[in-house]
C-alpha cells in the first residue's frame, strides 16, 4: 500500500498515495478533522496532515501489528503532534465532536455498517458532517444504512487498482437529506419496467450516482462481475442435482438483470480514476 517517492508541501515530504487512497483523500473536505478507522499504517492520515488538507487526524486500529506500524509511520514522518494513533474498536477511538469527517475503508460492507451503527449509538458521530466509505464488498449494505439513518449520498466513484474495482461513497449530513435521497433513488431514469422493489434493490446494489453517471469504471466492475457469474454458472452446470438446477436459474436471472441494466445506460467512455 505504500506510495513511491513523494512531493514537498510546506517544507515537508508528502508520501504518494495509491490510486484508491488518493480517491478517498480527494473526498475529504479541506480543513476537516479526520478519523481513519482501520487505518493500516496511517498512510491516509499522514498524507492528509502533511499535505495541509487536514489540521489533525486520528488513526484508529484494533490490532497491535497495524497499530505499531501506524505509530512508527507517524513518528518517522514527524507528525506525532497532529496525528493521534489510537487502539480501539471502530469509532471508540474518537470522542463526540472531536472530528468532522470519518473514513472507513478496506472492509466489508456489513462491518462498515456495524461500525457506523455502534458509533452512532455511542454518540461518536456527533459533529461528523462527512463520511467517506470504501467497502470491499457489500456496498448495498452501506447504502442501505446511510439511507435508513438519514445521510445524503452525495457522490460515488469507482477506481481500479491492481486488477480490482473499488466503490467509494461520500455521504453528508443535510437538512433536506430525505428529499435529496428520494430524488436520487427515483429509478425512473433507468426506463426499466420492473417491480418497484427490484428497482430499489438494483439502485442499492449498483449505486444511484454510478448508474446516473455511468463510466468505464462502472462498465469494468460489472463486466468482471458478469464473468464471475458465468464461471459460477459453468461450475453449477457440472451437477445434475435439483439444488444445482435451482441455483443455476438464480445465477442466470442475475446475469440477465445486470445485462439489462447495463444495456439501458449510456456509458461515458472516459476511464475511471
Amino acid at each position: 500500500m505504500d506510495g513511491v517517492g513523494g512531493v514537498k508541501a510546506a517544507g515537508m515530504a508528502v508520501r504518494m498515495l495509491t490510486r484508491r487512497l488518493q480517491a478517498i483523500a480527494d473526498l475529504v473536505p479541506p480543513g476537516a478533522r479526520v478519523a481513519d478507522i482501520g487505518s493500516d499504517h496511517a498512510l491516509l492520515p499522514a498524507w492528509l496532515v502533511s499535505s495541509g488538507k487536514s489540521p489533525l487526524a486520528v488513526a484508529g486500529e484494533v490490532r497491535d501489528g497495524p497499530l505499531k506500524a501506524s505509530a512508527a509511520r507517524v513518528e518517522a514522518d514527524g507528525l506525532a503532534d497532529r496525528v493521534a494513533v489510537r487502539k480501539g474498536d471502530g469509532l471508540a477511538v474518537v470522542e463526540p465532536g472531536e472530528v468532522d469527517c470519518v473514513v472507513i475503508a478496506g472492509m466489508g460492507g456489513a462491518l462498515i455498517a456495524s461500525i457506523l451503527k455502534a458509533g452512532e449509538e455511542a454518540g461518536r458521530l456527533e459533529g461528523v458532517r462527512t463520511l467517506v466509505l470504501q467497502p470491499n464488498v457489500g456496498e448495498d449494505l452501506v447504502r442501505r444504512w446511510l439511507l435508513d439513518r438519514g445521510w445524503y449520498l452525495a457522490s460515488e466513484r469507482i477506481v481500479e487498482e491492481d486488477g480490482r474495482w473499488y466503490e467509494i461513497l461520500e455521504a453528508r449530513r443535510a437538512p433536506d437529506a430525505e428529499r435529496l435521497n428520494a430524488a436520487l433513488y427515483d429509478p425512473s431514469f433507468l426506463g426499466l419496467d420492473w417491480p418497484d422493489e427490484r428497482l430499489r434493490e438494483t439502485l442499492l446494489r449498483m449505486g444511484p450516482w454510478l448508474l446516473r453517471r455511468p463510466d468505464a469504471g462502472l462498465a469494468g466492475k460489472w463486466r468482471a462481475e458478469l464473468d464471475k457469474l458465468a464461471s459460477i454458472r459453468r461450475q453449477i452446470g457440472r451437477s445434475d442435482t435439483p439444488e444445482a438446477a435451482a441455483r443455476g436459474r438464480e445465477v442466470e436471472e442475475e446475469i440477465e438483470r445486470i445485462g439489462e441494466v447495463l444495456a439501458c445506460l449510456r456509458m461515458d467512455s472516459s476511464s475511471s480514476s
